[in-house]
């Protein structure tokens, strides 16, 4: 049992060596989780925690019985198999008895988009002049428009944003890839509006972009209750700031935005990611296009 407690210490090398690599704090944080996730519920069923496939399969198995998303379980398990991974690598085990490991097969759930009204009204909900007013006004509008995930814009920095050229620079983006993004009038004249209020802030001179009230700074936690709350004003039910990435793509293909743009935007590298992304309005998006094309006037 010695060798399972000393691969439960490591949990803290591991995370240090991804931080090491720029992972950002989102990709900690999940990774963290789901290896705690894993020791906890081998503490609880009195099993070692033993990196193999029948200890980790059974996890598994009792995450998704227990009532666990498909997707929650797919991330704990590639913590888990990432973990082992770095284990082996370092010489702390034998072999990674992981690899190859096929993850949990994912549902393919919609994610509903914003349509133009609700998100006249998330707008509206974030109406006013003082500081979280005018900043969660910048943030909805500039996520909606880029398609920024909510940690790179969590991350972004002051001197990121280029309002005369309309540019921003998303510098945290998903496995270290940075990327600029058009910022159009409206999302500027927000930023604007924000970056002038933050200048009276006590730590106005950080770089952070984005600031918390009474003082403090800005996490991706204060980022999604801001927006819930702003949700809820708005009427929109069972909001998550990740559906205005979402909205972003289904905006950009309803405006007869090309595929191409839309990859270099949001940050995709796949094309696939388009249709996971835009499942929820693909056929009236088809529809639209098919009036459009009016094929049947012969």
């Amino acid at each position: 049992m010695g060798k399972y407690l000393e691969i439960a210490s490591l949990l803290d090398s591991w995370l240090l060596h991804l931080a090491a690599e720029r992972k950002s704090a989102q990709t900690l944080k999940t990774y963290g989780d789901g290896v705690r996730a894993f020791l906890r519920w081998c503490e609880e069923t009195d099993r070692a925690p033993a990196l193999d496939r029948p200890t980790v399969n059974a996890f598994v198995s009792a995450l998704l019985d227990g009532g666990a998303e498909a997707a929650t379980a797919r991330s704990r398990q590639l913590a888990v198999r990432r973990f082992s991974a770095w284990l082996a690598d370092e010489g702390e085990i034998d072999t990674d008895q992981l690899v190859n490991l096929k993850p949990p097969k994912l549902d393919h759930k919609v994610v509903p988009e914003l349509d133009d009204d609700q998100l006249r009204a998330l707008i509206k909900a974030c109406k006013g002049n003082d500081l979280r007013d005018r900043r969660d006004e910048a943030i909805v509008r500039f996520m909606a428009e880029t398609g920024a995930r909510a940690g790179e814009v969590v991350g972004m920095s002051v001197d990121d944003i280029d309002l005369k050229r309309g540019m921003a620079v998303v510098r945290r983006g998903k496995g270290g890839k940075g990327r600029t993004v058009p910022v159009g009038p409206q999302a500027a004249r927000a930023l604007d509006r924000y970056i002038r209020a933050r200048r009276m802030h006590r730590l106005a001179q950080t770089p952070a972009l984005w600031l918390g009230d009474r003082g403090k700074g800005f996490s991706y936690d204060g980022l999604y209750v801001a927006l819930r709350y702003r949700a809820e004003l708005g009427g929109i039910p069972d909001f998550h700031p990740h559906v205005l990435r979402h909205t972003a793509a289904g905006r950009w293909l309803a405006a007869g935005g090309s595929e191409g743009g839309l990859m270099a935007v949001a940050g995709w590298s796949r094309r696939d990611m388009i249709d996971r992304y835009t499942r929820a309005t693909s056929e009236r998006r088809a529809a639209e296009e098919a009036r459009r094309l009016n094929l049947g006037e012969l």
